[in-house]
């Protein structure tokens, strides 16, 4: 069980208290949540440990929040595992900096200023334009990509079959809603977001990150790290940065992701993050798969018993 991918979850796993006992049994992972907590100016760590709940649901603070869960977590698996040498890492939106960061692209600290950055530029954005998302259930790609030139919206996530997310202005999204049994949708759910995420609504927090990564120093990874934004293995430093600028604004392709993953051979994942939500996408994308899934110490021993 060697041949393990590495998988970091992004924007809506959060749940307070995540970390809370990684914290507490580990000083690798609590050095980590002061050096995050020093490094941003604020306590991360008593937001996600503490809450309140709409704190830690803004952007601005989960996208630091889970960023710092996932790499405390895989910490303790280093930890525990110590000859665990993983093949490949991913993470859908958010959990790509943590997948990068992961794979030794860049350091944890430059990864968390990135991130918390990213979630204030998304925040402002949200607030500066009126903007919303839905899920699309049970429909094919192409009749989403129809009902989403109709309705001039954009396509954000591509989740698993017959899971897709549109976003954009509140009217398109209403008119999407309204008009998705045309186009042989099954269901279509608009989401409790702050905004429109993975659209053109997100322009000016994609030009504010392409600053911030421009002044960041980029290593090749030293494990294949496949990207959102074109479901590719990427490796030279130009190209990560534009990946994930790009991500800000354009489709996530999780689907194809993992069929990348798949393509070079690997079958076997490790999902870290709360809610277990990329293991729910994976059952959908191919049931033969295994994930095991990481939130807390009780999911991390069975991991490391399955594992070892």
């Amino acid at each position: 069980m060697s041949q393990i991918v590495l998988l970091f979850s992004g924007q809506g796993a959060q749940q307070v208290g995540m970390g809370k006992d990684l914290a507490e049994s580990s000083t690798t992972a609590r050095g980590l949540a002061e050096q995050a907590d020093a490094a941003l100016g604020f306590s991360i760590s008593n937001i996600m440990f503490e809450g309140p709940d709409e704190e830690l649901t803004k952007t601005s603070r989960c996208q630091p929040a889970l960023f710092l869960h996932g790499l405390m977590a895989l910490a303790l698996v280093r930890e525990r595992l110590p000859r665990l040498q993983p093949v490949a890492s991913a993470g859908l939106s958010l959990g790509e900096f943590t997948a990068h960061v992961a794979a030794g692209t860049f350091s944890f600290e430059d990864g968390l200023r990135l991130v918390a950055r990213r979630g204030a530029f998304m925040e402002a954005a949200c607030l500066a334009t009126q903007g919303t998302m839905a899920a699309l259930i049970g429909g094919e790609e192409d009749q989403v990509r129809a009902l989403a030139a109709a309705a001039d919206v954009d396509v954000a996530n591509l989740n698993a079959p017959g899971q897709i997310v549109l976003s954009g202005t509140v009217a398109g999204i209403d008119t999407a809603v309204a008009k998705a049994k045309d186009f042989g949708i099954r269901r279509a759910i608009k989401l409790n977001v702050a905004g429109a995420y993975h659209s053109r609504l997100m322009q000016s927090a994609k030009e504010q990150l392409a600053l911030e990564l421009a002044a960041v120093a980029i290593q090749t990874p030293a494990l294949p790290v496949v990207c959102n934004f074109s479901a590719s293995v990427v490796s030279e430093p130009a190209e990560i940065r534009h990946s994930l600028e790009a991500q800000v604004t354009g489709s996530v392709r999780w689907t194809e992701s993992i069929h990348k993953l798949i393509s070079l051979g690997h079958r076997n994942f490790l999902e870290i993050g709360p809610g277990k939500v990329i293991a729910g996408l994976l059952g959908k994308i191919d049931k033969s798969l295994t994930v095991h899934s990481i939130e807390d110490l009780a999911s991390l021993d069975a991991a490391v018993k399955a594992l070892a």
